[in-house]
């Protein structure tokens, strides 16, 4: 069986989807995303995240959950994060073979959506990094922590950036999420602007990147202009597998730290909770909350 996307998340780390969403879609989510963003900016939702906080501990309810009830057009978010475009290529990455509508042994868990925006002030840059990797790491333990996340080269996850605007603001390292960084990289400058073999990755609306979470990379933020449209409207969301029995105890034990610290736990379980898109959103909810509700599950990175 053909599985290009799969294929080049393995050899590069990174694979670019183009047209996930069609002409329709894209003015959809554009709208209700740059509602959001003003809502947020406007300070009627307080679930947001603020630079120059990169990595946690973070404030009380930071992120921009887009699906979090209170949010208006939650539904709509919701629909996007399952929607079976997404989900298809999320099951080719992790290896899943497509589920059927009445498969009650769901593999998939759902996990994180949030909304990527410019800054109104100035530019912002994230450092160099890893996800689940702390920069201080040696060489060995390094290939160590990225062969146990990614055991046999399979992925956990599957994490992607979607584009409602052009967007060239992810910066990665093409290869090196199966590799220690190199001396150069290793000792550059966090923000280094010209990294040996970087690649701007650009999307166009209705592009998606997915990733590898531990590929070293960072991303950009441009300022948006006083009083003008929404420059960066990016929905950043991951799916997770569903561990398949203690043997992958550890890979479960990651996962719920890099999705847990982010408060996901405190009230996907809530009763108001379901999204009414049908049974598999909630049988992927269910494995979420299978996860628990991230007390005292740690940080992936911390910073």
């Amino acid at each position: 069986m053909s599985t290009p996307n799969l294929d080049a998340l393995q050899r590069d780390g990174f694979v670019v989807v183009r047209n996930l969403l069609t002409p329709t879609e894209i003015t959809h989510y554009r709208t209700i995303a740059t509602e959001a963003t003003t809502k947020t900016r406007t300070g009627s939702w307080p679930h947001f995240r603020t630079v120059p906080k990169q990595f946690p501990p973070l404030a009380l309810n930071p992120t921009p959950r887009l699906r979090r009830r209170n949010l208006g057009r939650r539904s709509s978010f919701a629909k996007c994060y399952f929607s079976p475009s997404i989900l298809a290529v999320a099951e080719e990455l992790m290896g899943v073979t497509p589920t059927p509508t009445n498969n009650n042994n769901e593999p998939l868990v759902m996990e994180l959506f949030n909304l990527l925006v410019a800054p109104e002030t100035k530019d912002f840059e994230l450092r160099w990094h890893r996800d689940d990797v702390p920069e201080s790491a040696t060489a060995d333990e390094e290939l160590t922590q990225l062969a146990a996340k990614s055991p046999g080269g399979r992925q956990s996850h599957a994490q992607y950036n979607l584009a409602l605007c052009p967007d060239a603001s992810l910066i990665v390292v093409p290869g090196s999420h199966r590799r220690a960084r190199t001396d150069a990289e290793r000792n550059a400058d966090p923000y280094e602007a010209n990294m040996p073999n970087q690649l701007v990755v650009t999307l166009q609306p209705g592009d998606a990147v997915f990733y590898d979470s531990n590929i070293l990379h960072r991303g950009t933020y441009k300022a948006k202009p006083a009083s003008g449209e929404e420059t960066r409207l990016t929905l950043h969301g991951s799916l997770g597998l569903k561990a398949a029995d203690a043997s992958d105890a550890e890979t479960k034990k990651v996962r719920a730290t890099a999705v847990l610290q982010h408060g996901v736990g405190a009230w996907v379980s809530g009763e108001d909770a379901a999204f009414g898109l049908g049974e598999r959103p909630e049988r992927m909810r269910a494995n979420l909350v299978g996860m628990g509700t991230g007390e005292g599950v740690g940080f992936s990175l911390q910073g």
